[in-house]
């Protein structure tokens, strides 16, 4: 795990706390919510995946968090 945080540390120059938490002990809560967040994202819905993303970059942006 700790090679993988400082290869992304490298490749982006910083890692996001959510990236840090996905990582932590990813049985317990990495896995679970990321496959929330894919159902979320990529699952039945009346908003396209495209509008979802971009909904999820302009709330990112206001809260001045990286996307």
């Amino acid at each position: 795990m700790a090679a993988q945080i400082e290869a992304m540390r490298e490749r982006d120059g910083y890692v996001s706390d959510i990236s840090l938490a996905l990582r932590y002990r990813p049985e317990l809560f990495g896995e679970p919510i990321s496959a929330y967040f894919q159902e979320v994202m990529k699952g039945p819905s009346d908003w396209s995946e495209a509008e979802r993303e971009l909904f999820a970059a302009f709330v990112s942006k206001l809260a001045q968090c990286p996307f």
